[in-house]
């Protein structure tokens, strides 16, 4: 009969405690920093490290508390700088070229299948895992995943990566569907 009183008190004090933090966790609710997101979303979101940060959500974080200046994200380019400069009402600055400069044309990776040896050294530095394989078998690029960070490249050690222009969406590739009112309306100016 003591076990049951003892079982019972336990849980009373686990539903009274429970109770206790579900109420503290919603008064207390810390909300994000809306900048930070703001900022994110500006962002080429290519996770590649080359603004010193290791993702683009950290950089973002940076900048929203001032310890990084908005120049520093060589595949935004100097549009992504235009763009934070503007959200921030900050000056803009030029692309700092010590982290590397805007490519002019965006580019993904591709491996050279052939001479892939499968030592997953560039799955390792991924940061989107848009490569796929396992060791001592070939790999291959996703390419849809691919964010052109280039940061396998040079983990490579038989250089099997290259770069390529990015191809462009599908739904670019594909003819307008006609509108139907239009092509009546067209239909019907021709004479009989």
């Amino acid at each position: 009969m003591n076990y049951l009183l003892a079982l019972s008190g336990m849980l009373l004090l686990a539903v009274f405690f429970g109770i206790v933090i579900v109420w503290v966790a919603r008064k207390f609710k810390v909300e994000g920093n809306p900048v930070v997101e703001q900022i994110n979303q500006v962002l080429p979101q290519t996770q590649c490290g080359q603004c010193g940060y290791p993702g683009c959500k950290p950089y973002a974080e940076a900048i929203a508390k001032g310890e990084a200046p908005i120049n520093q994200c060589p595949p935004g380019g100097q549009e992504g700088i235009r763009k934070l400069a503007a959200l921030l009402d900050v000056e803009e600055l030029e692309l700092n070229p010590d982290n590397g400069i805007a490519d002019e044309v965006d580019t993904i990776v591709e491996i050279v299948e052939a001479d892939c040896i499968g030592c997953t050294k560039c799955i390792q530095v991924c940061p989107v895992d848009a490569i796929v394989g396992a060791a001592k078998h070939m790999h291959t690029i996703i390419g849809d995943e691919c964010t052109g960070c280039d940061l396998c490249i040079p983990a490579c050690p038989v250089d099997c990566i290259i770069q390529i222009p990015a191809p462009l969406p599908s739904r670019i590739h594909r003819q307008e569907k006609p509108q139907l009112m239009a092509t009546i309306k067209e239909a019907q100016q021709w004479p009989n």
